[in-house]
């Protein structure tokens, strides 16, 4: 996950009502406007555009949310819809300016200000991405996915003890919440704290387990905390299951993105530098480089 910041699903305000089937269906090169009910036909085409997104097909998504905010510009679920999937296609800027105009025209909607406040995380503008979450927490206090964004906020601005409290407040309301349990253990083990960290992640893979869920992330953070303490062979052993789970894992940009902070940064180093793992990690390099790229429509 990157950044682990799990994106709340396109605004629940705008009702998912086209099928799978239709909405897959390809936009014609000229699209028919009639101009006797733009605002409605703008939020079918936003209906649209969010069913595909669910389906993880941004590339067809975003033309048809861009012609919606196009037809219906004072409508915030059009805007609402357009800033999440720029969210999701990593264009920070656009969501943050269309995210921007939807919580402009409903101030109250708390969706908004969650999507904002994750914009502006991945973005890292800290302080605006916990002004955001904040405020769309007072209204709805018990939005798990947008605690654990704070969460990681506050961790990013080394706000350790604020961080480790909005975690456990995540698991108070989702007790599967792996990815809650995983940074609590980067958390105390950038303070120092060892063995919390290995009981952290540990309860991690429990946790993922129960969703029938391979974790690779609190595997190596064990590989690298095991190999650290001594145990080598326990380490090389995680490790190479890491790898073989999620070789991106094995990518220190990856793991920046991802969190990982300086102290297990540079003791994970040693542990990807062992040839078992970097064997892992050489054979998925060849197998990327040899398999042909593929369009996803």
């Amino acid at each position: 996950m990157r950044h682990r910041i799990w994106l709340l699903a396109i605004l629940a305000s705008v009702s998912v009502g086209a099928s799978p089937l239709r909405a897959q269906a390809l936009l014609p090169h000229t699209t028919r406007i009639n101009f006797g009910n733009l605002e409605e036909q703008a939020l079918n085409l936003a209906r649209e555009a969010a069913q595909l997104a669910q389906f993880e097909q941004y590339d067809l998504a975003l033309p048809r949310a861009r012609l919606a905010a196009q037809l219906a510009p004072r409508a915030f679920q059009t805007q609402g819809i357009l800033g999440s999937i720029y969210l999701r296609k990593e264009k920070y800027p656009e969501a943050i300016a269309s995210l921007q105009l939807a919580l402009n025209l409903k101030k109250d909607e708390p969706t908004i200000l969650f999507s904002l406040g994750a914009a502006y995380l991945r973005n890292k503008n800290y302080p605006e991405a916990i002004n955001n979450l904040k405020k769309g927490l007072s209204i709805e206090p018990k939005a798990a996915t947008a605690l654990f964004d704070l969460g990681n906020a506050y961790f990013l601005t080394k706000r350790y003890e604020e961080a480790v409290n909005i975690f456990n407040d995540v698991l108070t309301l989702d007790n599967k919440f792996w990815a809650a349990t995983n940074n609590i253990g980067l958390v105390e083990y950038e303070r120092g704290n060892v063995d919390q960290a290995i009981a952290k992640w540990q309860n991690s893979l429990k946790q993922a387990e129960k969703i029938e869920f391979l974790a690779a992330e609190p595997t190596l953070a064990l590989a690298t905390a095991f190999y650290r303490k001594g145990d080598r062979e326990k380490g090389l052993e995680l490790a190479v299951k890491a790898m073989k789970i999620d070789p991106r894992y094995g990518k220190i940009s990856y793991l920046v993105e991802n969190l990982w902070g300086d102290r297990l940064v540079a003791d994970v180093q040693v542990v990807l530098a062992l040839p078992q793992v970097k064997q892992i990690l050489d054979e998925s390099d060849l197998s990327t480089r040899q398999v042909p790229r593929v369009r996803r429509n």
